[in-house]
């Protein structure tokens, strides 16, 4: 019985996917491997992607993987072991590790977090300049902070994307991970700063202080202050930075009064809805009681 072509050209095709530079295929890319080799692998016009597609999934290692976002379906096509890393960096174009998942990347934190956070900035815009005031800080962290319910939850692990601001991808690196990925991720100054900002993204504000602890020796203090500067920020978060690192222990007191020379016009706060706290004078800043 004659064998049907696909079958036939199946050695030539295993060995197109492995030669691939792409581990994580979308649908589009497949069926441009299709339209690239058509020839190549004599195969007739009534090998459509659909077939081609269950082909692989039936007869090679290539495993189909669904991410069901609460507006939308993305599906993946996986050769071999992919990060979840890795994955969820292939829903978004130009989008980089953050928070949790910087801090596990860098070793900030001895937690392996269940959660990946992937930032997609969002397109620049013209911003109105909003006139900060100690009524607007004040209302704002007695309500509980807006979390992103744009999430997918995978075997094992949940995958979290972010729309954060349009920063340029400032402090976007690249960096090796153990499995021999290269992946995109906020380097150690920008992850100090945006698990600040939002540190119920970061395993709370104990995994923060934990993060900066872990940070001394690799951190450079002017460069995460010129990163702060460049991020622009209405609130004032550099109150929080420096308290972190003033808590944390372990920094030059000159390097701590950088943070120091920003104005402090405010009294702000550590986290949102903390309960009863306490204050530092030095920082302008309420913080848990007891923290």
């Amino acid at each position: 019985m004659r064998q049907p072509r696909l079958a036939i050209a199946q050695p030539d095709i295993v060995r197109l996917l492995d030669q691939h530079s792409l581990r994580i295929f979308r649908r589009s890319d497949l069926e441009k491997v299709l339209a690239d080799n058509r020839e190549y692998l004599r195969l007739t016009r009534s090998t459509t992607t659909s077939r081609f597609i269950d082909f692989l999934l039936a007869r090679t290692r290539l495993k189909m993987v669904k991410l069901k976002f609460p507006s939308r379906k993305e599906v993946r096509y996986i050769l071999g072991d992919v990060s979840p890393y890795a994955l969820a960096l292939s829903i978004r174009p130009r989008s980089y590790l953050t928070h949790y998942s910087a801090m596990h990347i860098h070793g900030l934190t001895e937690q392996i977090p269940k959660t990946v956070y992937v930032n997609a900035e969002q397109p620049q815009k013209r911003v109105p300049n909003a006139s900060l005031t100690q009524e607007r800080i004040d209302a704002a962290f007695r309500h509980p902070p807006r979390k992103s319910k744009n999430r997918a939850v995978l075997p094992g692990v949940t995958v979290c994307l972010l729309a954060g601001m349009h920063t340029g991808q400032l402090g976007v690196i690249q960096a090796k991970i153990p499995t021999g990925e290269t992946v995109s991720v906020t380097n150690i100054e920008r992850t100090l700063i945006d698990i600040v900002v939002r540190p119920f993204y970061a395993g709370g504000i104990y995994e923060v202080l934990e993060a900066y602890r872990r940070a001394r020796g690799s951190l450079s203090i002017n460069k995460l202050v010129a990163t702060l500067k460049k991020l622009n920020y209405t609130y004032p978060y550099h109150q929080a930075v420096g308290f972190f690192l003033e808590r944390a222990g372990g920094y030059a007191n000159s390097a701590v009064a950088l943070l120091h020379k920003f104005p402090m016009k405010y009294d702000f706060y550590l986290s949102h809805q903390m309960g009863q706290t306490d204050y530092s004078e030095r920082w302008r800043l309420f913080f848990p009681k007891g923290f």
